[in-house]
């Protein structure tokens, strides 16, 4: 058998989760590259007020590694990014990782059969396998809006929470509505003088079931282990249902929208003429529903005004919408989530010349969102298609981790790159794509799309179906020649 040495860039869950399959296969020679100063991707970076998973966590988490103590049903930032300093401690990947150094690029060189990964500062190392978990979500985007720079006061986006600026008293901004939106406006809301919510497209939100998890439970879990199985089987089916609602069951998608609209209703009805403002207009499901018990409490409160009208610019002291209103403001916080379809982003990946940016100039695509034509020995994690619009990415993670092992164990023995076939991949490709043209996320814009309405990002069926149907077969790929 070939030994094989690998290059994983990014240690989230997704790094983590290749890495542990790697050495739980026997592959020991791995590097694990990563930009930042410790493991946990965006539950590192993301640190603003309230920042939280809206999967419960007995499910979001690995299914080889429970972990029975958790704070919360619905856990908080910190207490991610601990279980994954002890997921990483745990199974010893730490030794393996290069902390502070961020990969510019990666060449394959057929002649050789490696890839060179050059590193900031210009250094490079040469690997048989590289593994991308860079993930879709690390990338924060903030629209180019004219005057923006021209800003005299406070501005950043809430994955880069600028915890120095005191908000007390403030004239606040936030624009945008997403998720991340969602968990901080509760909690910035009760010390700004103005809370100003520029709202360009409402979500749907539905009861947040959380509650704090006892001591009592703690021990349960603990010396009970099936408990907490049953716990995660639970919340699996729970949120699957969404899957189900969106892919399988109009008339479940419509019970959930009534849900929903009792609930934004009833969570808006102390301020007359908001609940007009925030119920969508779209179709339930084409854009992640939020679990939130505290955000339109927030909205209702004096302070805070929702705006509608689209922004025509920004000044040196405040936002002008189209209706030609000026709102002044102290600080701009920018919930405007992450550049979700631009994989890989901004490394440059080639392989004999070719570049693999061009290569999905039409939008990204792989087999399974893990291999592309035309790049051997290339592997990705959490890549095109393989988010979910209702569940844990870590169950995908966990299908791909398995797939990894797989793919890594047969290049072993073949002695030469892997490939996967062209025609596999587009027949692959071609498949998904009809189904999401059918789904409910074509039916709006959002992140899950590309300017152009292609969608890179969903997977179009159920998590347990990418789960039976993401099995390595080596008759997928072509072997490469000298």
């Amino acid at each position: 058998m070939h030994k094989l040495s690998v290059a994983v860039i990014g240690s989230g869950f997704g790094g983590l989760a290749a890495a542990i399959e790697l050495k739980k296969q026997g592959f020991d020679d791995i590097v694990v590259f990563e930009k930042g100063a410790d493991v946990g991707g965006v539950w590192r970076e993301n640190t603003y007020p309230g920042a939280a998973c809206d999967v419960p966590s007995p499910f979001y988490s690995y299914s080889f590694e429970p972990n029975p103590h958790w704070p919360r049903r619905f856990s908080r930032q910190p207490a991610i990014l601990d279980y994954i300093r002890h997921v990483a401690d745990k199974y010893d990947i730490r030794p393996h990782i290069r902390f502070g150094v961020e990969v510019l690029s990666a060449d394959f060189n057929r002649v050789t059969r490696q890839w060179t990964v050059t590193v900031a500062g210009g250094e490079n190392a040469e690997f048989d396998v590289v593994v991308s978990a860079v993930g879709q979500l690390s990338r924060p985007s903030i629209p180019d809006i004219p005057g923006r720079e021209t800003f005299t006061g406070p501005a950043f986006h809430s994955a880069e929470w600028d915890h120095g600026i005191d908000l007390t008293d403030k004239r606040v901004a936030v624009i945008g509505t997403g998720a991340s939106a969602v968990q901080f406006v509760p909690e910035i809301q009760p010390t700004a003088a103005q809370l100003t919510l520029f709202q360009r497209s409402a979500p749907y939100i539905i009861p947040r079931p959380d509650r704090e998890f006892s001591s009592t439970h703690h021990a349960v879990f603990e010396k009970v282990p099936l408990t907490e199985l049953a716990e995660r089987a639970t919340w699996y089916g729970l949120v699957e249902s969404l899957s189900v609602a969106w892919v399988y069951a109009k008339p479940l998608a419509r019970v959930i929208k009534a849900i929903s609209k009792r609930h934004m209703r009833k969570q808006t009805e102390a301020k007359p003429g908001l609940f007009g403002k925030i119920w969508p207009d779209y179709d339930i499901g084409c854009k992640r529903i939020l679990f939130s018990d505290n955000y339109l409490p927030a909205l209702a409160e004096p302070n805070v005004d929702v705006i509608t009208d689209p922004i025509r610019e920004i000044t040196p002291t405040g936002v002008v919408t189209a209706d030609g209103r000026e709102h002044g403001v102290d600080v701009i916080i920018w919930g405007t989530g992450f550049k979700a379809t631009e994989f890989l982003a901004p490394m440059t990946i080639t392989a004999d010349g070719n570049n693999l940016h061009d290569e999905w100039r039409d939008g990204a695509h792989a087999y399974y969102g893990m291999t592309i034509p035309g790049f051997p020995n290339l592997f990705v994690m959490y890549g095109p298609n393989t988010n979910s619009g209702g569940g844990s990415i870590i169950y995908f993670l966990e299908a791909q981790a398995k797939y990894l092992g797989g793919y890594v164990d047969h290049l072993a023995r073949a002695g030469a790159p892997l490939d996967i076939k062209r025609e596999v991949e587009r027949a692959y490709d071609e498949r998904i794509q009809r189904q999401l043209g059918d789904s409910v996320w074509s039916r709006c814009s959002s992140w899950y799309r590309t300017s152009t309405g292609r969608i890179t990002t969903n997977w179009p069926q159920l998590g347990i179906e990418y789960k039976t149907q993401a099995k390595f077969d080596p008759h997928d790929y072509e072997v490469l020649s000298r």
